[in-house]
């Protein structure tokens, strides 16, 4: 979504979208009025030398990102894992963690720091390290060079994988530690980071890190926990998101040689007067997990622990659509028409309310130029499954394997390669009350939402043992991730939304919020 493009192939789409887009306009300042008065104004007080020194290390900063950005980590192609994980342990360290080690997992390794500055108060924070794959051919600029280009309207922005996802946005994070420290000031609160590098597959093993005694014990003393992230629309408008959908990602694979049907092999197409074919097995069964028109789940129970939307929730949507332009969200999204011609707010309660199933790709046999009259004797299908409370991933992917064996589907291969539960987070939370106060400080308005309708690994944080608040916080605005050309806004050309160093100023701030409220 991205020069109002959306990113459409992003597994966190939605969350993105909500950041990204120009779609999270703005419910009446009333709504928040009580929030952002009274005792919080002014967070940190005079914070004139921490943005003196967040301007002297603005090259510093920049460039930090930028070399960050040169090491890919990509967990979907084992690269740079051990080496990214490092980087990410001498970052923290740099940024004043006086503890940052590596977490060993059954997969690559997790990283866990903490902050101690004599404070009250402890804070829960969400890194990742890792990144999505990237096609150089594809870019404008090379996607590891990082270089900062004028991109009209947004200003100066950095071109890189990472840039907003979420290299980008965590950088600017660290850049408020170093500024706080230049100034000669403590953190006002502790913190108590866990990072992963395996988010962009879903997150497979993050609960063995989270889960670890040391590290449980250490988020007992937070409050909340959240994860920086480019929160502004391209006209600086910011929508906090009061959960996410849950999420398995799925690989179907169904061959001859495993159905004990049709050539071992591929062969010659002209056998298929005689022969069974792979690839029709696959479009068979995966049409049976939708309903007619490919829009509603059909999975045998999948409906089963679906928790219907709140009056609360509903409102929170109705607000939204009162002051949302319906011809203005299709034609920056590229929508055509919503699902069955719904309403503008019938979809919006789909996309909050509604698990779903998705065909992220497909692939058999020969795709290349011309023909090859061949019959595949393999192929395969990519799926993701957005989830809603109270669904689970164990749940749905057991569902899943169980409704295509009652079709007689059994021999298809289901490879659940990642994925987690829903999660949600009390409006009246402190890390909500503290998120909205420094929007509101900010002179950005703020609107609800009742849940991303894309996915992250929340529900380790929400969710037993833990069982803490947890959402997203950051200004500043990025665009195109998990596409070419991802960016992040280094020098905005619109007051209204933030540059790097306006952006470091309010995660300063947040600091300072969540220490209060």
């Amino acid at each position: 979504m991205r020069d109002v493009k959306i990113d459409r192939s992003s597994r966190r789409g939605l969350l993105l979208m909500a950041a990204a887009a120009g779609i999270a306009l703005a419910v009446p300042r009333a709504t928040f009025a009580a929030v952002g008065n009274g005792p919080y104004k002014g967070l940190g007080g005079d914070l004139s030398k921490v943005r003196d020194a967040i301007d002297r290390q603005r090259a510093e900063s920049i460039k930090r990102l930028q070399s960050w950005i040169a090491l890919p980590s990509i967990a979907a192609e084992n690269r740079n894992m051990k080496e990214g994980c490092q980087l990410m342990i001498d970052l923290l360290k740099q940024a004043g963690f006086q503890t940052a080690t590596a977490l060993p997992t059954d997969g690559y390794p997790g990283v866990f720091a903490t902050l101690d500055a004599g404070a009250p108060r402890t804070l829960g924070m969400y890194f990742m390290y890792d990144v999505k794959q990237f096609n150089p051919v594809e870019w404008s600029s090379p996607p590891l060079d990082a270089a900062i280009v004028d991109k009209p309207p947004f200003g100066k922005v950095m071109l890189g994988r990472g840039a907003t996802n979420q290299k980008g946005p965590e950088a600017t994070f660290l850049a408020a530690l170093h500024a706080l420290t230049a100034a000669g000031r403590k953190p006002p609160v502790n913190i108590v980071l866990v990072a992963e590098g395996e988010e962009e597959i879903g997150s497979p093993h993050f609960g063995q890190v989270v889960q670890r005694p040391e590290v449980l014990a250490a988020l007992a003393r937070c409050r909340e926990v959240f994860m920086p992230f480019a929160s502004q629309s391209p006209q600086g408008q910011v929508e906090i998101a009061l959960g996410a959908k849950g999420l398995i990602e799925v690989e179907l694979v169904a061959s001859t040689q495993r159905w004990g049907r049709g050539a071992v092999d591929d062969i010659h197409s002209s056998y298929k007067a005689e022969l069974d074919s792979a690839v029709w097995r696959m479009v068979k069964a995966l049409s049976t997990l939708v309903s007619e028109d490919g829009n509603d789940p059909a999975i045998d129970g999948w409906f089963e622990h679906v928790r219907p939307l709140t009056a609360r929730q509903k409102q929170i949507i109705a607000d939204k659509v009162a002051h949302t332009q319906e011809a203005d969200v299709k034609k920056l999204l590229g929508v055509q028409h919503w699902i069955r011609d719904l309403s503008y707010r019938e979809a919006l309660e789909r996309l909050a309310s509604q698990p779903t199933v998705n065909i992220e790709g497909m692939y058999a046999g020969y795709t290349g130029p011309g023909g090859k009259t061949i019959l595949p004797s393999k192929a395969t299908a990519k799926l993701d499954l957005r989830l809603v409370p109270d669904q689970t991933a164990a749940d749905a992917a057991a569902k899943l394997k169980a409704h295509l064996a009652k079709r007689g589907y059994g021999d298809i291969e289901v490879n659940v390669t990642g994925g987690y539960d829903p999660t949600q987070t009390d409006e009246h939370s402190a890390l909500i009350r503290a998120s909205t106060v420094v929007y509101k400080e900010e002179g950005m308005p703020v609107s609800l939402s009742p849940r991303l309708a894309g996915s992250w690994p929340g529900c380790i944080f929400t969710g037993d043992p833990v069982k803490l608040p947890a959402g997203h916080f950051g200004t500043g605005h990025g665009s195109r991730a998990h596409a070419p050309d991802e960016y992040y806004v280094i020098e905005s050309a619109n007051p209204a939304v933030h540059g790097m160093a306006e952006a470091t100023l309010a995660y300063v701030k947040h600091l300072y919020a969540l220490a209060t409220i």
